[in-house]
């Protein structure tokens, strides 16, 4: 192909949170790369509420690739960094509701976030994060083209060639399209599928003036939960779906007026409502709940209702001949539980790490990005199976009471896994080759994949109104979840019938061999290798210190001073990996 002004490395489709953070990777490491975007920056995006594996998948590209600015929505601590806009997550909650009945207080769950060592994780305003972001990108040299739709791409052996609505033809060795649900690729190669278990649609919009659920219902220490249910990512459940109320507007240095609120409706059991316009259909289906409507009762749009069919989608590939799809291009389930934007992060750090490495070989074999492809399938599926059962285990809560307590099992040993994996990792390489393994859940820990499939075949094989039925499935499951050793004590007082997770998770018998924190036999050799207990706690207190708010006060003093000084060509620093 022709070699020129109009030739790139990489080409990316789209400017939303994926395309810009590779971009800015790639950027960073010297690639010369371009960026299409359709529309035009500040624009809306959903996908708000951080979740610790996002959080921390972010700060490990922060430090792997060297862009620090990664790690800026990662927590609490980066506020000064990102501005007021955002909001701040304590935790997740859970209130069960059944139609035409007040809810129950002792059908609630509040799964805390541990503070230590990095901080709270945060509802992010995600026009300002995304345009934040591409400029992060610009910054590091990458080329951005806004109001700049792509009409067509060619592959070729050699490279791709992008055609732009506007009529102007740029090359590149290797093309990304992260273009989302209207997938370029996916649509032209016949990529796209829907053969999944959920089925929910969607009605969403922002709102101001809605208050937090505890200021017209019960408050939270009648609830006996630690914190107002605004100070996170609320979520009222019922039979057939669930709704999202995500505040930025919930700690004191907030400047952002606006409410996420989103319903998800499986159309099966609630079919849609053409002849009502979203918002009318969105009022008409909470008032069959008489609290969740009485937290609506005053709150207004901020702006037009969006609602949707059926969202969930994947694709049949994932990479093919000097091109791949990234993020929600190549698949998308349900906002619940926030696992897609950890999906779309974890990708994309996968294939910032292979695009480097065959930018370096000067090999864009569609072999090498076989792992991206595996990677991102495997999530979508467990993602997929982990919603389909929550949403039925919702018809019955004791149903609920016990799936939840897999749902928190899963995430939070994805989690650890993340986090030893960085601090254990000596190089990219080493991290890449662990995390490629993982499946979204579990940490890629053998005996909690079966303790999975043993409850979610339980779960998808009862029928949440035969009681009987039930109370077998929940006796089973229980006795499935007391055999494991390494159950977190946390998630057990869960199970004997707790409402929340503490808000202070620090206690002495997390120090003991083998029954605490570390765990022992497969289980401590799965997630800490040959660590000792002082080396994780070294790692722990080094964390604590380098992510404090003190110590990120200080880097952005220090960065403006050296900005102040350096010259112009001197700002953006970039390295060939």
């Amino acid at each position: 192909m022709a070699q020129g002004p109009d030739r790139y490395d990489i080409a990316i489709i789209g400017s939303g949170i994926s395309g810009s953070t590779l971009g800015a990777i790639l950027a960073r490491h010297g690639l010369k790369v371009i960026i299409f975007e359709a529309g035009s920056h500040p624009k809306f995006a959903i996908g708000e509420s951080m979740i610790l594996e996002t959080s921390e998948t972010m700060r490990a590209m922060a430090e792997l690739f060297a862009v620090p600015e990664l790690a800026y929505f990662s927590s609490e601590n980066f506020i000064a960094q990102i501005g007021t806009s955002h909001g701040l997550k304590r935790h997740f909650s859970y209130l069960h509701h059944r139609e035409g009945q007040p809810q129950d207080l002792a059908r609630s769950l509040q799964a805390v976030i541990p503070q230590r060592p990095h901080g709270y994780e945060l509802h992010i305003h995600r026009q300002d994060s995304d345009y934040f972001l591409t400029s992060v990108a610009v910054r590091y040299g990458a080329t951005v083209l806004q109001g700049t739709p792509v009409q067509d791409i060619t592959l070729r052996p050699d490279g791709v060639e992008i055609l732009t609505s506007q009529g102007q033809t740029y090359a590149a060795d290797y093309v990304v399209d992260a273009g989302g649900m209207r997938s370029l690729l996916a649509e032209k190669f016949g990529w796209r599928a829907r053969d999944l278990r959920t089925h929910t649609r969607t009605i969403f919009t922002h709102m101001v003036d809605l208050p937090c659920y505890n200021q017209v219902g019960a408050s939270h220490q009648e609830y006996g939960i630690p914190f107002p249910v605004s100070e996170g990512t609320l979520h009222h459940i019922f039979h057939g779906g669930w709704l999202w109320v995500i505040p930025f507007n919930n700690h004191p240095r907030a400047t952002n007026p606006l409410v996420s609120v989103g319903l998800q409706l499986d159309p099966r059991i609630h079919p849609a409502r053409p002849d009502l316009s979203p918002e009318q259909e969105f009022f008409a289906f909470i008032a069959r709940f008489p609290s969740i409507a009485a937290q609506f009762r005053e709150a207004r749009a901020a702006r037009p209702w969006a609602r949707s069919d059926r969202l969930q989608y994947t694709a049949t590939h994932v990479v093919g001949e000097r091109c791949c799809l990234l993020g929600h291009a190549a698949g998308f389930i349900d906002p619940l539980y926030s696992k897609g934007l950890y999906t779309t992060l974890m990708s994309t750090a996968l294939l910032a790490h292979l695009l480097l490495d065959a930018q370096r070989a000067g090999d864009y074999a569609t072999a090498r990005f076989m792992p991206l492809e595996e990677l991102t399938l495997r999530f979508v599926a467990a993602h997929d199976r982990l919603v389909a059962n929550s949403i039925t285990s919702w018809s019955n809560d004791k149903l609920w009471e016990v799936y939840a307590v897999l749902w928190l099992t899963g995430a939070y040993l994805e989690y650890i896994k993340l986090l030893s994996t960085r601090g254990l990792s000596k190089s990219r390489d080493d991290y890449f080759a662990t995390v490629a393994g993982l499946r979204m859940v579990g940490g890629g820990f053998a005996a909690f994949d079966e303790l999975a499939d043993r409850v979610d075949t339980l779960i998808e094989a009862v029928d949440p109104g035969d009681e009987a039925a039930v109370d077998r499935a929940v006796a089973e499951i229980r006795a499935a979840f007391a055999a494991v050793p390494w159950m977190p004590w946390a998630f057990q007082q869960v199970l004997a019938g707790s409402n929340h997770l503490p808000a202070n998770k620090l206690r002495l018998s997390l120090l003991k061999q083998n029954t605490g924190f570390m765990g022992g036999g497969a289980y401590r050799k799965h997630f800490f290798g040959d660590a000792s207990l002082a080396e994780v706690a070294r790692f722990f207190v080094r964390e604590s210190l380098t992510y404090s708010t003190a110590a990120q006060t200080i880097r952005k003093r220090l960065s403006f001073r050296r900005r102040r000084a350096a010259p112009a060509a001197a700002r953006a620093p970039r390295v060939r990996s």
